[in-house]
């Protein structure tokens, strides 16, 4: 049988054997002044169970350290996409400048759809980044800037590319059916082909172009070189055929939502 350790409790001393002794040799305490020590039971730093442990508590650790600097972040994280979709906002108007929040906040009013055809303002402190979401929830966004005294609406737009979300913003003209500009982008489409849709060459198409007539939302982009109708039409991306039909998808689809505002 292993021997096992006993610790006296009036002088420190360590006893080795199957039983305390009688008395302690350095300090004639009796046997009932000493403890037996425990031996701690230690994982064998070469076996599984020592390394799922290992691997179990720094998943934890690491897990607790991203929360805690995701959750500190959080806010400006928030802020910077707030911001970069107002600056997206301020591109379709063709306005680039280097506080964009403080041009937008002078500059621009987010209004939302009223029965179809009033706007009504938008709290700033609720300022929405996905009106995909803001669009089931039957708010409709509009953006009725100032440029240079003349009155602009931008209207956000969403749909689906080849490979995944695309969105913009239309910018209209005081007449609500012209467009001065237009921005696109996308989460990710091929580049050199579908991803061409934010390019300033494709977005240039847009401008001048008609939004549509009584009859409803007309504007279309159609396969590239294919234009008959230049009031409604614009070139898609050669080779991009799939977001190219997207965009004319997400354009009707939106800009539907506010045919009574824009034909008021």
């Amino acid at each position: 049988m292993a021997n096992k350790k006993f610790k006296c409790t009036v002088c420190g001393y360590i006893h080795e054997g199957a039983a305390a002794p009688e008395a302690c040799p350095q300090c004639q305490a009796p046997a009932s002044a000493f403890v037996e020590l425990k031996a701690e039971k230690k994982l064998p730093t070469g076996s599984n169970g020592y390394t799922f442990a290992y691997a179990a508590a720094m998943v934890i650790v690491v897990a607790f350290l991203l929360s805690f600097v995701s959750s500190s972040l959080r806010a400006k994280q928030d802020a910077n996409v707030k911001l970069d979709t107002k600056k997206q906002i301020l591109y379709s108007l063709n306005v680039t400048t280097a506080d964009a929040d403080a041009y937008f906040s002078k500059n621009v009013k987010d209004m939302i759809l009223k029965n179809d055809t009033a706007l009504v303002e938008y709290p700033a402190e609720n300022f929405a980044t996905l009106y995909e979401t803001e669009g089931k929830a039957n708010r409709y966004h509009v953006f009725v800037c100032n440029l240079d005294g003349q009155t602009k609406y931008v209207i956000p737009v969403y749909g689906a590319g080849l490979w995944g979300a695309i969105w913009g913003y239309v910018a209209l003209n005081d007449d609500k059916s012209t467009v001065y500009g237009t921005y696109f982008s996308h989460a990710s489409e091929t580049p050199g082909l579908g991803a061409e849709i934010q390019s300033a060459a494709f977005q240039k198409r847009f401008e001048g172009k008609q939004i549509g007539d009584s009859t409803g939302v007309k504007i279309s982009v159609v396969k590239n070189g294919k234009v008959e109708d230049a009031k409604y039409e614009v070139d898609g991306i050669s080779g991009g055929t799939i977001t190219s039909t997207g965009v004319d998808a997400m354009l009707k689809s939106c800009l539907g939502n506010y045919s009574k505002f824009l034909s008021k």
